[in-house]
């Protein structure tokens, strides 16, 4: 990602707006064709699950026929159409989910007047292959190994990259590298960054806490670099054997790998920059922290030794967060690369809530609650700056004694209130988009991984809205938006082809590398253009992507009546 973008925080990004170039113009230009009039999630639909598109027409009636003999299988009218304020255009909305069970097949969506069309598939498996395509591009993203694989008949490759991770010059031994080898490339560029890591190992292992048993039923297709583990917790591995490269022997934890500038659109394993480790911080100390209590827990039943070093590498870095409680930003002046530097309040209530979980010791549980009492409620808009809502859902669905019966009613109760804001949002939005109007650096990400907070509201509640607004925010993802696009490069109806990313640029395959979530409209919905320059919209991250990942388990085992 962008330097500044990373630094600042995406509540900045509005005031580079002349760094894009809108959809109109785009259009205009000839980078972009013109959005069709149907818009709907282009990998498809489950059966017995709502199902609408929106149509950029006045009303009138729709058809849905079934591909196989041609039979119409539905029929229904167009809603009137209305504002959608964000995108400016007059939106009516088609609501078919009367198919109900409809057979599995592939179907074809009908303006009746003016025969348009667009086609979709219904199937109960439906998100499985999405699924196995977005993790194992966690895989693909991995540094310091040759990475290979086939997608849509063609294949993807590079040899071994940054072998030499990474010089310690900053932190005080000059010319010494030190063992930084591995993790994962952050996004469109090389560099690995501790902080972006915390929220997306975070929301990862969150997804095999809700969702583990479906998850483990899916085969990646990644080599088995780690036979004991389910293949999803062994990719999970291969970045935590990283991060544990990045402790430092008094537990503080390095901010960052990088090199002093973004590099040149080459594959990686072209890229000969110098890299450097960056000095420590305490939001990247406070979420290793996080990280290695929940690895402590989660790797106990495959692997009792790798859990015992993780939850020694977690209480290590707890105690030097005890004995340095100021808000400690990492140094890094002479890097123009992601800051990531953020307030580390959010990161050590989510550090409390990890290592309490997983140890049940009464001192950190003290702690955590003081924090909790402080800064209870859940948020609605959350990524990276922000990790406090996994600190919050850690404690609220805890079964350990000894918790304040007041403070998780508090919880409780803002968990919900976010939800139904989220829930309110789209259903107020013209693409039932869950995030509303809200535009900035990274929101396909935000979309993604607002499941998290409805998924938790449905575990309270049984409320089925709450699981039907993660669809709603998946259909967006895949089509369901001012596009009529996937924003997922090999999924969907005509995905990104030209995403800021250094490794789809710079190898010799003409197809962008498969299973990732691009930015997104920034600062405004109808901008963004399928466009390698344009990496305020077009980039890819691993913090999106571990959004999207959440997002599709959730849709892995079928949804109860």
């Amino acid at each position: 990602m962008w330097a500044l973008q990373r630094q600042l925080g995406v509540g900045v990004i509005a005031f580079f707006v002349v760094a894009g170039v809108s959809a109109a113009l785009a259009e205009e230009r000839g980078d972009e064709a013109a959005p069709p009039a149907i818009r709907l999630n282009t990998v498809g639909y489950l059966p017995g699950q709502p199902m609408a598109a929106t149509v950029a027409k006045d009303a009138g009636p729709f058809q849905v026929r079934r591909l196989a003999d041609g039979a119409i299988v539905w029929e229904g009218q167009l809603s009137p159409p209305r504002l959608n304020a964000d995108t400016g255009e007059k939106l009516a909305t088609a609501d078919f989910s009367g198919l109900g069970m409809a057979q599995e097949g592939d179907y074809e969506f009908l303006v009746t007047e003016s025969g348009e069309r667009v086609r979709f598939r219904i199937a109960a498996d439906l998100y499985r292959d999405p699924f196995r395509l977005a993790t194992r591009a966690m895989y693909l993203w991995r540094c310091g190994t040759p990475v290979h694989g086939e997608h849509a008949g063609q294949h993807l490759e590079h040899g071994p990259c940054h072998m030499d991770d990474a010089l310690l010059d900053f932190v005080g031994q000059p010319g010494v590298r030190g063992p930084m080898t591995g993790g994962w490339h952050d996004a469109g560029d090389y560099n690995k960054y501790v902080v972006n890591a915390g929220v997306t190992v975070g929301v990862m292992f969150r997804a095999w806490d809700d969702f583990g048993p479906a998850i483990e039923a899916v085969e990646l297709d990644i080599p088995k670099t780690e036979p004991r583990l389910p293949d999803y917790l062994a990719e999970l591995k291969w970045e935590l054997d990283w991060l544990l490269s990045m402790q430092a022997d008094d537990g503080s934890v390095y901010h960052k790998v990088s090199a002093k500038n973004f590099g040149g659109m080459i594959s990686s394993d072209k890229d000969a920059d110098p890299r450097y480790v960056i000095p420590w911080s305490s939001a990247a100390t406070a979420d290793f922290t996080a990280m290695m209590a929940q690895a402590a827990r989660i790797y106990m039943p495959y692997d009792g030794e790798f859990a015992a070093d993780c939850l020694d590498a977690a209480e290590r870095s707890h105690a030097f967060l005890l004995a340095h409680p100021q808000d400690h930003a990492a140094e890094q002046k002479e890097f123009q690369t992601g800051g990531y530097n953020a307030p580390d309040a959010d990161d050590r209530l989510w550090a409390a809530a990890e290592l309490w979980e997983t140890t049940g010791d009464a001192a950190v549980l003290l702690k955590l609650e003081k924090r909790i009492a402080a800064s209870a409620n859940v948020d609605v808009d959350w990524d990276w700056p922000n990790l406090k809502n996994l600190g919050l859902l850690t404690y609220l669905f805890s079964e350990r004694e000894g918790r304040n019966a007041e403070l998780v009613e508090r919880v409780r109760k803002s968990l919900i209130a976010a939800a139904d804001e989220i829930v309110a949002a789209s259903k107020a939005h013209g693409y039932a988009r869950p995030l509303g109007k809200k535009y900035y650096w990274g929101c396909n990400g935000t979309v993604a991984r607002q499941a998290v907070v409805l998924q938790a509201a449905y575990r309270l509640t049984g409320d089925q809205t709450y699981r039907y607004t993660i669809l709603d925010g998946l259909n967006h993802l895949f089509g369901r938006n001012y596009f009529g696009r996937s924003f997922v490069t090999g999924l969907g109806e005509r995905p990104p082809l030209h995403p800021h990313d250094r490794q789809s640029e710079g190898d010799a395959v003409d197809a962008p590398w498969p299973g990732y979530l691009v930015g997104g409209a920034n600062p405004g919905a109808t901008d963004w253009t399928d466009r390698m320059e344009d990496y305020r919209t077009n980039e890819i991250a691993i913090n999106w992507n571990g959004a999207l990942i959440y997002a599709l388990a959730s849709q892995l085992a079928s949804i109860p009546e």
